[in-house]
């Protein structure tokens, strides 16, 4: 009797779940390659992996790390990654490639901020104009002020050109755009090999703990207003093999963001573990988790129109041929799915 009784308890349970995640959990675990960008803003899929809420939606994941999401694109077009999670912008661009990935889920906005090092910063100071900030460094020092940010077609190159160029109005004779990594560019920040650079948390937090006079200068949303940021990005065949699965990742995403804002301190020790490797503490990831850097969404549908603009930008400065529409980009059906279900 009790056998029975049990048994139909787990029934009952088991019908509560949606048929998609419920044959998930009773199904052999699905093998998902997870490419990452090393930064804050991809924090709820490293929280959704260490709390096990991926391998609760059925899912095997595995990761590699990249230097930019444009590096990440490649990776995708040979297959050998499944999940990309970094920048929206490279996403528009492979798109015009033949390359089918969709954005199921959002992670965070308003990222990319701009910091100048002990060289510039003073020019910048009491609110001094920034154009003009540029012209009185290139007068004194001889040279254009060197800013470091990841390559062309990235969210950070394009969220800096829009605020040299846009938002700051500075004189192109004034500023160098220099590309390279994230790691590279974190250090020649440290090193004093730029005066100043787009960067994301923990560079940030670990930058400024470092050089107290390295200063923050524009916040992600004076750069580039609703700067769309890191999203989850499926690829197409992936997506249509595996619906439940992909179900199953918005919803543990979901899950991590709502950790992330609701107790920044737990959320930090699997963040900590997926981008410490000895050179941070979780004390300062938890610092990052809640700086003016660190915007936490899920919400595919809240960069939408940001995403349209910074297209439009890209396209303006020419590393986008033309606009794409953005129909098959974002699938926001999973999650809507995913909200609608306790």
């Amino acid at each position: 009797m009790r056998l029975t009784l049990l048994a139909t308890a787990l029934a009952a349970l088991t019908g509560l779940l949606s048929p998609g995640l419920a044959a998930a959990q009773n199904a052999a675990p699905v093998p998902v390659r997870i490419g990452v960008i090393p930064v804050i803003g991809a924090s709820p899929v490293f929280v959704a992996n260490g709390e096990g809420w991926l391998k609760e939606a059925g899912l095997s994941p595995s990761f590699t790390t990249f230097e930019s999401g444009p590096n990440m694109i490649q990776a995708l077009a040979s297959g050998t990654i499944d999940v990309y999670v970094a920048g929206v912008a490279p996403l528009a661009v492979a798109r015009t490639k033949g390359i089918d990935v969709r954005v199921v889920a959002a992670t965070a906005i308003e990222e990319m901020v701009f910091v100048a090092g002990p060289k510039l910063a003073p020019y910048f100071a009491n609110g001094a104009d920034k154009a003009e900030a540029f012209r009185q460094f290139k007068a004194k020092e001889g040279r254009s002020a060197r800013l470091a940010t990841q390559p062309p077609g990235s969210v950070p190159n394009t969220t800096l050109q829009h605020w040299l160029w846009q938002v700051a109005k500075a004189d192109k004779a004034n500023a160098e755009v220099v590309a390279m990594g994230i790691d590279a560019t974190q250090q020649a920040m440290l090193a004093g090999a730029v005066d100043g650079a787009s960067i994301r948390e923990p560079a940030l937090t670990i930058v400024q703990m470092r050089n107290p006079a390295i200063k923050l200068i524009a916040t992600g949303g004076e750069m580039f207003p609703d700067q769309p940021g890191t999203v989850v990005g499926v690829f197409g065949a992936f997506a249509d093999k595996n619906p439940a699965a992909v179900e199953g990742l918005v919803k543990a995403v979901m899950r991590a963001t709502e950790l992330l804002k609701s107790d920044p301190a737990r959320a930090a020790k699997p963040v900590e573990a997926a981008l410490g490797k000895g050179i941070t503490d979780t004390a300062t990831i938890t610092k990052a988790l809640t700086s003016p850097a660190a915007k936490f969404t899920a919400d595919p549908r809240a960069i939408i129109e940001a995403t349209k603009k910074m297209q439009a930008y890209q396209v303006s400065i020419g590393t986008l041929d033309k606009d794409v529409p953005l129909d098959g980009l974002f699938d926001a059906s999973y999650f809507e799915k995913a909200s609608a279900k306790p």
